[in-house]
């Protein structure tokens, strides 16, 4: 008898363990499964014929980044992504912004170059240079479209900028990932913007800046032929993306009833609304997001500061406050005079090395030619461009400049 009470005891137990993983499958499946039911499944690209592998030095995937909200240490070790498509004359600027992201960043860090083929050998002979940062990782990746289309994505806006659209489908091993314009200059640490993953509610996929702060200067707004996101669009040269959830989603569209996965949407997207887009790849997120806006995580001007921020007066309170973290020299402000206070900048870290010395001794000479730019209206903000920087610099490298 006591036999027969075990084994229906145990019978219970199970059957009630069976139960509870039964509801936890379901729990998933609900959460996951935005398309009437269907579990979602990566989109298979046969286009890839190497699974997004690259040459360099290894390849890896990570979770998201830290908690907080800019400035929590993220996990011990935990290895963040960074990617940058180079194509022209791209190199030099493209060196710059690596080298800025690396001054100041705490935990490792793995770039994923994609580039021309003409421009491997030259990326591999400036970066080798650094193989004597631990904490710092590449890979390099051609060029890659779908061949069936590859001329229409070759040239929308500038060659090779809608590249990043198929970052989540090339890097598959990889969680997440920062994508970023190559004329950006980080001037706080990577690990910073990288922590905003852990603010993304479970919703959202991607993180963008606004495209402007100051609606009556807004480009949207005012002159564009299709949807948009938000009052006034979104600017993708910064895009912070969970690339797990962005393969997994199926997107509301204004093409079919049937909602379709980031591998499917692209190309239909693109057909529909290529006589009507300016900014190419940007336009298309806009548009994206625009019919998903439960998708994307906006954060503040600082972390993709612009011309249009102070070009007409200063518009980003953010950046007012707490200075730029991000400098975006979008439309070649870095190479000629229209704004001297961001070229200024670039010029800086340019010239700057990877030596301690070197970083410490960056702000004085910066600041006094910051200083010659105040006849502009962004260089009568010169102030807010050196306020973070400064901080990044007492920060990362605590003992004080050699007095000169």
């Amino acid at each position: 008898m006591r036999r027969y009470l075990r084994v229906v005891g145990l019978c219970l137990a199970c059957g009630f363990c069976s139960l509870l993983y039964a509801f936890s499958q379901l729990a998933v499946s609900l959460e996951e499964g935005a398309a009437g039911g269907r579990r979602p499944q990566a989109a298979v690209v046969s286009w890839l014929a190497d699974g997004g592998r690259g040459t360099g030095r290894g390849a890896g995937s990570t979770g998201p980044g830290q908690t907080g909200r800019y400035n929590l240490k993220p996990r011990p070790n935990e290895e963040m992504h960074l990617a940058v498509v180079a194509c022209g004359e791209r190199l030099e600027e493209t060196v710059t912004m690596l080298k800025s992201a690396l001054i100041f960043s705490i935990q490792p860090l793995h770039v994923h170059i994609f580039a021309e083929d003409q421009l491997h050998d030259s990326f591999k002979d400036r970066l080798n240079r650094w193989s004597f940062l631990q904490r710092f990782n590449y890979s390099l990746y051609p060029i890659t479209f779908p061949s069936d289309s590859a001329v229409e994505w070759k040239k929308l806006f500038k060659p090779c900028a809608s590249q990043r659209l198929f970052l989540p489908l090339i890097l598959k091993e990889v969680d997440s990932l920062l994508y970023v314009d190559t004329d950006i200059l980080f001037l706080r640490p990577v690990d910073d913007i990288w922590s905003l993953l852990k603010k993304f509610n479970s919703t959202q996929i991607a993180a963008m800046a606004p495209e402007h702060e100051e609606p009556r200067i807004g480009w949207y707004n005012r002159f564009a032929r299709h949807p948009y996101y938000g009052r006034t669009g979104v600017n993708s040269g910064v895009m912070l993306m969970n690339m797990t959830r962005m393969r997994r989603k199926y997107f509301k569209n204004d093409m079919t009833t049937v909602r379709l996965q980031w591998g499917d949407i692209l190309m239909p997207l693109l057909k529909k609304y290529k006589l009507n887009i300016t900014w190419g790849d940007q336009d298309l997120l806009n548009i994206m997001f625009f019919h998903n806006p439960e998708s994307l995580f906006v954060f503040p001007c600082q972390w993709n500061y612009r011309p249009d921020h102070c070009i007409y007066g200063s518009n980003c309170r953010e950046a007012e406050e707490e200075g730029v973290f991000i400098l975006h020299g979008n439309r070649g402000v870095y190479h000629d005079d229209k704004q001297p206070a961001f070229r200024a900048m670039y010029e800086a870290l340019r010239n700057c090395s990877l030596e301690d010395d070197s970083v410490r001794s960056l702000l004085k000479p910066l600041e006094l030619e910051l200083q010659k730019t105040v006849h502009t209206y962004c260089g009568k903000t010169y102030k807010i461009f050196i306020k973070q920087l400064r901080k990044s610099i007492r920060n990362r490298y605590d003992t004080p400049p050699k007095e000169r």
